[in-house]
């Protein structure tokens, strides 16, 4: 049985090889910001100027995307005045990936030297002041997802045992996505954001549990990629797409294809405001 050492190393090894398949890939700079793109949100692709793109089954020992929505590509290029690297497509552990596999896109991207992230994701509105459609700018999180990124072998130079969590998400950042969205008529508001590990949505109950805990909205994925940009030194901004409501005393039934379709109608207005955050 190998040690919790040899495991950790092996996992180095994997992630380094990944991110020198990654950097050979991309003919140009080096990129400034990594984005990762979450369920039905993939139009921003369209917005990268002199774009390479590499799927990731050509990426070696790199996971591969199953779940609806997720295309499994990585593309370099421009938006604005960044460099980027965006994944088109996230791994969540109902899956059946490991945590290491869930955060082996931000490993890599931080081994490239990225200083932010961008992060999106669909999720279900818990406040009730949501609206199907609404953007939701991440200003901290709950993490039920009942494992860590951080947990085995602590390689010291990539960050430290114990990484501060007391500001996950960049204020400066939030305050301006606001700002953004308010001169673009985007319905936008910052909250906190549950994750929690799925893949069947909650019943009423634990909606109720959830909203007691202060969660504004909840999702099955982002922490996991907002603990690594932590431990890395990465300035993390995220931004959830308000797909269902989930209101305990008035539940409605939601299907995979109708997350799909609001995630649609809402995507020209995440991608929009992304675009001018990164002029």
């Amino acid at each position: 049985m190998a040690t919790i050492q040899e495991d950790g190393l092996k996992q180095r090894q994997r992630i380094e090889t990944a991110a020198a398949a990654i950097a050979e890939a991309n003919p140009g700079s080096p990129p400034d910001t990594v984005i990762i793109l979450g369920t039905g949100l993939g139009g921003l692709v369209d917005e990268i100027s002199d774009k390479t793109s590499i799927d990731y089954a050509s990426i070696p020992d790199f996971p591969q995307s199953t779940a609806p929505g997720h295309a499994g590509a990585l593309h370099f290029g421009q938006i604005g005045s960044k460099r980027v690297m965006c994944f088109q497509g996230r791994f969540h552990l109902y899956e059946g990936y490991s945590m290491e596999d869930v955060v082996m896109p931000m490993r890599t991207a931080a081994r490239l030297g990225v200083s932010s992230a961008i992060i999106s994701n669909c999720c279900g509105g818990l406040a009730s002041n949501l609206q199907k459609g609404d953007l939701l700018i991440l200003d901290d999180h709950i993490h039920l997802l009942g494992a860590n990124p951080l947990t085995g072998l602590n390689h010291e130079d990539w960050g430290p045992r114990f990484p501060d969590m007391s500001e996950p998400y960049c204020r400066d950042s939030v305050q301006e996505l606001l700002n953004l969205a308010k001169e673009s008529d985007i319905r936008a508001s910052s909250g906190v954001y549950v994750a929690v590990p799925g893949p069947n949505l909650e019943t009423r109950a634990e909606y109720r549990m959830l909203r007691g805990l202060g969660a504004d909205v909840v999702g099955m994925s982002t922490v996991p990629e907002v603990i690594i940009c932590a431990h890395e030194g990465i300035k993390a901004t995220a931004i959830s797409v308000v797909t269902d409501l989930c209101d305990p005393d008035d539940l409605k039934k939601v299907s995979v294809e109708e997350i799909l379709e609001v995630a649609a109608g809402a995507e020209p207005h995440l991608t929009r405001l992304v675009v001018q955050f990164l002029q």
